[in-house]
């Protein structure tokens, strides 16, 4: 099977600011544990003192970028992984392109000349992430930029398409017209819940490409609010994710398969009107460094799997494999080989 540009990636590239904090910090800043939130004007010196005061490491993040480069890492294969995204035309944004090319990902990224490069603020407390994003130049991005035929062709050449919720926020032209080529041309395309924040103030545009989504990623808390916000009566994941399983596709192509992570509890997968639960691998407490990218690990760790065409259970195997390693180590970053058999 051919792989070169099997996987293509659409996202908001973010540099990760991550460093270990104190709850003090967390409290001046308003902001809470296990959350994820774009940045008000309030949080903008949070950059510079966590830059100044803490010990920070910058990674080439944001939720695709994430889950692009544990999927190429994963695969090991040259050339398996692209990814579009925005960036600034600064050092943060030569740091970024920098950070994709060691990783092995195909970044095709446009430099926008106005906005400075996105930050994602990533403080870890006890073990436990919060971020807070500064899109920047993320937001920038124009669907100009991807009817390029030097970018395009990336469509063209993909098989499987991975976009998380959070890009719903900068470019549903840009997804939609990815989605209906998916549709049109049968490959598979895939999306994040990304955050509750995303399932409540982006429904329109959630629900506009809901109907070309094959594969739903999310967590237990992603997927509750998707349901209060539908005023579905339920609380039960397993129940919700059946119920976004089976709501309207627009090709008959793929099934839409539902996948929720609940942290140390099972992962439930919905498939074809029926519910199936994997154990995740649990991890001593004393292991655990850095839950940040913990969910996007996951993905990428199941797309690994899902664009060599292998059996859910070897994609939940692989994606709670990826979660386990990037959790034990500080940001979203991983050893040079896996050891996944």
């Amino acid at each position: 099977m051919a792989y070169e540009g099997i996987l293509l990636g659409m996202g908001n590239p973010l540099l990760d600011i991550s460093a270990v904090v104190d709850e003090e910090f967390l409290k001046k800043y308003d902001i809470k544990l296990n959350n994820a939130i774009l940045a008000e004007e309030t949080h903008i010196p949070m950059y510079d003192e966590l830059a100044t005061k803490y010990n920070v490491e910058y990674i080439a993040g944001g939720a695709t970028q994430n889950s692009i480069r544990v999927a190429q890492w994963m695969l090991q294969i040259p050339g398996a992984t692209s990814y579009i995204g925005c960036i600034g035309k600064d050092k943060f944004g030569e740091e970024m392109k920098k950070k994709a090319k060691d990783s092995g990902v195909g970044g095709h990224y446009y430099e926008d000349e106005t906005a400075p490069t996105g930050t994602c603020a990533v403080c870890v407390v006890g073990g436990e992430r919060s971020l807070a994003a500064n899109l920047s130049a993320a937001n920038c991005y124009k669907s100009d930029h991807l009817k390029k035929p030097e970018n395009w062709a990336l469509v063209e050449k993909a098989k499987y398409i991975y976009i998380a919720g959070f890009f719903l926020t900068v470019s549903p032209e840009s997804i939609q017209l990815v989605a209906e080529h998916a549709a049109a041309k049968n490959k598979v395309f895939m999306m994040n819940l990304s955050a509750t924040f995303i399932c409540e103030f982006f429904q329109d545009a959630q629900e506009k490409t809901l109907p070309y989504v094959d594969y739903l990623f999310g967590n237990e808390t992603e997927a509750m609010t998707f349901a209060k916000v539908r005023g579905w009566e339920t609380k039960n994941v397993e129940e919700i994710a059946l119920k976004i399983s089976a709501l309207p596709k627009a090709s008959g192509t793929h099934k839409r398969i539902t996948v929720i992570t609940q942290g140390c509890d099972p992962v439930i997968v919905a498939d074809d009107g029926k519910v199936k639960k994997f154990p995740v691998i649990v991890l001593p407490k004393e292991k655990l460094v850095d839950t940040n990218g913990a969910g996007d690990a996951f993905v990428g760790g199941f797309l690994s799997q899902l664009v060599q065409e292998r059996s859910i259970e070897d994609c939940v195997r692989a994606g709670c494999y990826a979660a386990n390693v990037i959790i034990q180590r500080s940001g979203c970053t991983h050893p040079e080989k896996p050891d996944f058999e």
